[in-house]
């Protein structure tokens, strides 16, 4: 969208007072943004939590039908922080239509159910609302464009709110590959491999591993993420491996991702956790549950500028924590799994060092100017970024960092995987949700210490 049209779309936002930006020059800044927030679980209370130490926000409504757990413990936050209680929609699945009609609220925080994204960001951009999106993957690629139609013809803006991009280390590896440490990157990886078996099957006695549950009997993710696992077999979840590699290679920036191939494994990980799970075994109903996402997903990407990604989906198996990031050009790489890096003509020959040294001379001047501020926010802080820039573009009045476009790419891999897999691994286009703007679009993404 072009910053003429955005200024003039968030023109009534907060209470404002001129300034100039360093970035994006003369702006109307907001010193107050009105939020309402469509699902209060446990990932929409993290953000809460966040939005809820800022004086500079309001909190005033919240949507959630979860009035047992999720809007209680949600109150009580509000109270324990000093701040005025929200006004409460919760009477059902879609009440949440009844806070976006509210005149006094500038944005919203969507963190619901994977399939209710689209759903309602597209009714907040018609409601007059801009949106900050949780992130997963699309169900469809019809819902990866109505989110591109919705904002392009409303003039709000949709902040894709990937917290791995800001991981302290991946934005060092960011300030390296922009300084051409590794010379021309040529290959990136990246992923979500992260044993969610204790989530996608919990029946709420334990945080994790408290039984082989799930749906109706379910608790938290466990009600509704685990049904994504039986019926499809694709990359679920790939903006934790996309997001951070694409803003390296500049992608939609003077870049774009072109095509994909994507082959999955067999279906294991999941019947074999319930089969050997005390509260399970092979006479429990779940055990019989057919479940078609494979264990492991690995999907190939190209781009027009001729870079290859990488990515592996990865949460049905028992494994440490990892994002098996890779960063790789004409003059060495660098390996998130391994902490290791290897610069020819400064690396020991054919082999690896550890990265300690240069991930403190390449640490990203966002970091060094807001580390303290960070402390106790989820993920290792990367959490409060992601509201930091969410509400620090709104009062501006600027374009978010992470915008539509790169949600909606961000988010069809997932379609287009499960399509590669049904078809035996045959090559998708993907689409360009720019419509050429790409080739004059310009990198915005944490340039210096900007927000």
């Amino acid at each position: 969208m072009e910053r003429r049209n955005f200024i003039k779309s968030t023109a009534t936002v907060g209470a404002v007072a001129a300034v100039i930006d360093p970035i994006f020059g003369y702006a109307q800044v907001a010193s107050k943004i009105r939020v309402g927030i469509i699902g209060c679980g446990l990932r929409g209370q993290n953000h809460l939590d966040l939005l809820l130490r800022r004086s500079d926000v309001e909190v005033v409504a919240i949507a959630d039908p979860d009035t047992k757990s999720a809007v209680p413990v949600s109150l009580k936050m509000c109270a324990k922080a000093g701040k005025r209680e929200p006004v409460i929609y919760s009477k059902d699945d879609y009440d949440y239509k009844n806070l976006l009609s509210r005149k006094d609220i500038d944005a919203v925080v969507i963190a619901t159910p994977w399939e209710w994204h689209a759903i309602q960001g597209v009714d907040a951009m018609r409601a007059g609302k801009h949106v900050g999106m949780e992130v997963c993957g699309a169900t469809d690629i019809q819902e990866c464009w109505d989110l591109v139609n919705a904002s392009e013809e409303t003039g709000m803006q949709v902040f894709a709110m990937e917290n791995v991009c800001y991981r302290r280390d991946v934005m060092a590896v960011l300030n390296m590959v922009r300084q051409d440490l590794f010379g021309e990157i040529l290959h990136l990886q990246g992923g979500y491999q992260h044993d969610l078996r204790g989530v996608k099957f919990n029946d709420g006695v334990t945080p994790y591993d408290s039984g082989v549950e799930f749906g109706e009997k379910g608790f938290s993710e466990a009600k509704w993420r685990t049904q994504h696992s039986v019926y499809r077999n694709g990359d679920l979840y790939p903006t934790h491996g996309l997001g951070p590699v694409a803003n390296m290679i500049n992608i939609n920036r003077g870049n774009r991702l072109l095509a994909l191939t994507s082959v999955a494994t067999k279906a294991r990980g999941l019947n074999r956790y319930i089969l050997n799970h005390p509260k399970g075994g092979p006479n429990h109903p779940n055990a019989k549950v057919n479940f078609k996402l494979g264990d492991i997903v690995t999907t190939s990407i190209t781009t027009v500028n001729g870079e290859t990604i990488v990515l592996q989906h990865d949460v049905n198996s028992p494994r440490p924590y990892s994002l098996n990031f890779r960063v790789q050009g004409t003059n060495g790489l660098w390996m998130d799994d391994f902490d290791s890096i290897h610069i020819e003509g400064k690396s020991p020959s054919h082999r690896y060092e550890k990265d300690t040294e240069y991930m403190k001379q390449y640490d990203h001047a966002l970091w060094k100017k807001y580390a303290s501020d960070t402390a106790g926010a989820g993920h290792g802080g990367m959490d409060w970024f992601v509201i930091h820039a969410f509400i620090e573009s709104l009062k501006r009045n600027a374009p978010f960092p992470m915008d539509v476009y790169d949600l909606a790419t961000w988010y069809a891999i997932t379609p287009l995987s499960e399509q590669s897999i049904a078809q035996g691994g045959q090559v998708q286009s993907i689409p360009d949700f720019t419509k050429g703007k790409w080739m004059t679009r310009k990198p915005i993404f944490a340039l210096d210490d900007q927000y």
